[in-house]
C-alpha cells in the first residue's frame, strides 16, 4: 500500500493509523499546489480531487478521503481494535465522532488556513470551534478517550485537527482535559513515528 500525504495536513490521520495498524505501507508526498508528486506525476491523475490522503492498494485501486480510508485499514487488521465491530453501538459511537469532527472542526478550520479569507470571517469561524472544544472537553473531562475508553480511528482524527488549533496559537489551557488528552496522544509510538517521518514537531 502507499499513502500519498501531505505533511502537517489532514492525511496525518490515516498516516497515524496506518502505523497503529501495524500495517506495511510506503509514503509519497505531495505538493498539492503544484498538484505534483515527490517522484514527479501527476497528482490528478491518481485523485482527480487533488486532494490528500490517497491510499493506493498493492492491486491499483485508490481510496480517498481521510475517514473511509481510517475505516478500510481498521476493518482489514481487527485485532488493532482501531473501530469496534460491525453491529456494535460503539462502532456507531465512533462513526458518529468521525462525522462530528469532519463536520464541525475539519470543515470550520479550512477557510481559515485559506489566504483569502476575511479576516473578521476567521474570528467567527475561531469562535464556532471554540464552543466545539468546549463540548469536546466535557466528553474527555468523563473518558480517556472518544470511544469506549480506548484508542480509535475517532482519537487519531481528533489529534490531527487538534494540531492544527495549535498552529493557529488557539488557547487549549481554557480546556484542561482536552490539552492532557492531547498530550496523551503525543506520547503514542505510531503518533510519534508519524510525527517524525513527516519531520513535525511533537
Amino acid at each position: 500500500m502507499k499513502l500519498y500525504y501531505t505533511a502537517g495536513s489532514c492525511s496525518l490521520f490515516p498516516h497515524i493509523v496506518l502505523r497503529e495498524a501495524g500495517q506495511g505501507f510506503t509514503l509519497e508526498s505531495v505538493d498539492i499546489k503544484k498538484k505534483k508528486t515527490a517522484g514527479g506525476k501527476d497528482f490528478t491523475a491518481i485523485n482527480p480531487k487533488g486532494m490528500v490522503p490517497v491510499l493506493q492498494l498493492d492491486d491499483g485501486t485508490v481510496l480517498t478521503e481521510g475517514v473511509a480510508i481510517a475505516q478500510y485499514i481498521a476493518d482489514k487488521v481487527p485485532e488493532s481494535n482501531l473501530i469496534a465491530p460491525i453491529g456494535t453501538m460503539a462502532r456507531y459511537h465512533c462513526v458518529e465522532w468521525l462525522n462530528y469532527i469532519s463536520a464541525e472542526l475539519h470543515k470550520t478550520f479550512t477557510p481559515i488556513f485559506r489566504p483569502g479569507t476575511p479576516e473578521t470571517y476567521k474570528e467567527l469561524l475561531q469562535e464556532y470551534l471554540q464552543v466545539r472544544f468546549r463540548y469536546i472537553n466535557i466528553v474527555l473531562s468523563e473518558q480517556n478517550y472518544l470511544v469506549g475508553n480506548r484508542f480509535s480511528v475517532a482519537d487519531a482524527y481528533l489529534f490531527t485537527m487538534m494540531r492544527w488549533a495549535q498552529s493557529l496559537k488557539l488557547d487549549m489551557f481554557r480546556y484542561p482535559a482536552l490539552a492532557a488528552y492531547l498530550d496523551h496522544i503525543a506520547e503514542r509510538p505510531a503518533v510519534l513515528t508519524a510525527l517524525k517521518v513527516e519531520r513535525l514537531k511533537g
